[in-house]
């Protein structure tokens, strides 16, 4: 005997506007009585905070509460029988009711502290002497055409250096004798149905390239009673360049945002999320032979950086 939920939409996206439409499919050998059949929609933004952002207590401790975004039960249907064989059962509840109070209903996002996530679970109760049925799949939830932001995104470019006077700290003692200097672009409004966008130009490195790489990070800072813990990590990482490159020739730079591991950039009360842009340029080196696994945002001689804030969200283009 087995459940399971089929969505109406195979990429499972919704707006909370919108009807939840899918089937629940029972598969039985033979006919069972049940004492009702029901849905439960979950949505909650669950926060915690791992030891390498914290101390050892707020590590122990991190754990904070879910925010509830949405909670219901929904009778599918009352005391029956189900008949031996494939029985599809088809429901229908729309996300957000017009008289509920509900929270703010934050785009679905996975992240290190912050997770985002609606599920929407059928039980079947067969009482005492038999174990119920149960079947949960996620759906994932993009903001209404009422929400989006009405302000145009912009097209400007935001320009960029990368010298060593940029840099917090020092790069090999030949990129400073022999000159070092790198110019670049990039759009840091960025809807997430578009890619992002710019381009990079290397004007002079008196040490061979090894190779440019666009890191794409998130920022999940969340409110741990006085404090705000803060983790950056490195959600994707675009090649732009391989090997030392043609000077004074610009290279397009095309990254595509990946769907679960972004959101519109959200500034909540507990929490915010944000994202960031960070350019690496990495140059032919034995030392980094010798530390091969380095993070590409930890300072390092052969390592240039330049960050960018990156502003998400979601606009009509989108629709």
């Amino acid at each position: 005997m087995a459940v399971e939920i089929r969505l109406s939409r195979t990429n499972r996206i919704y707006r909370p506007s919108e009807h939840l439409q899918g089937q629940i499919i029972v598969n039985s050998r033979s006919s069972i009585s049940h004492y009702g059949i029901s849905l439960l929609l979950n949505g909650s933004v669950n926060l915690q905070v791992r030891g390498g952002s914290a101390g050892v207590i707020e590590s122990v401790y991190g754990v904070i509460k879910p925010i509830s975004i949405v909670n219901r039960s929904i009778e599918v249907r009352p005391s029956g029988k189900l008949p031996s064989g494939t029985t599809e059962i088809p429901f229908s509840v729309i996300l957000r009711q017009p008289d509920e109070n509900l929270g703010k209903f934050y785009e679905t996002f996975h992240g290190t502290d912050i997770n985002i996530q609606y599920l929407v679970t059928v039980g079947i109760s067969r009482g005492y002497l038999h174990k119920s049925l149960s079947a949960t799949i996620e759906f994932i939830v993009e903001s209404d055409t009422a929400d989006f932001l009405e302000r145009p995104l912009s097209s400007e470019m935001v320009i960029f250096y990368i010298t060593q006077d940029t840099q917090r700290h020092p790069l090999l003692p030949e990129l400073k004798s022999g000159g070092f200097r790198v110019t670049g672009k990039m759009a840091t409004l960025c809807s997430l149905s578009d890619p992002i966008t710019g381009e990079l130009t290397v004007e002079a490195s008196a040490v061979p390239i090894s190779s440019i790489d666009i890191h794409l990070c998130r920022v999940e800072s969340v409110i741990l009673g006085e404090r705000i813990i803060t983790e950056t990590s490195v959600i994707q990482t675009t090649q732009i360049a391989d090997g030392d490159v043609c000077r004074n020739i610009a290279l397009p730079i095309y990254a595509i945002l990946p769907r679960l591991l972004t959101c519109p950039t959200v500034f909540a009360g507990p929490f915010s999320i944000e994202f960031k842009v960070y350019t690496v340029i990495t140059f032919q080196s034995e030392l980094s032979k010798v530390h091969p696994k380095t993070d590409p945002r930890t300072p390092r001689l052969w390592l240039a950086i330049e960050s960018l804030p990156l502003e998400l969200l979601r606009c009509r283009s989108d629709d």
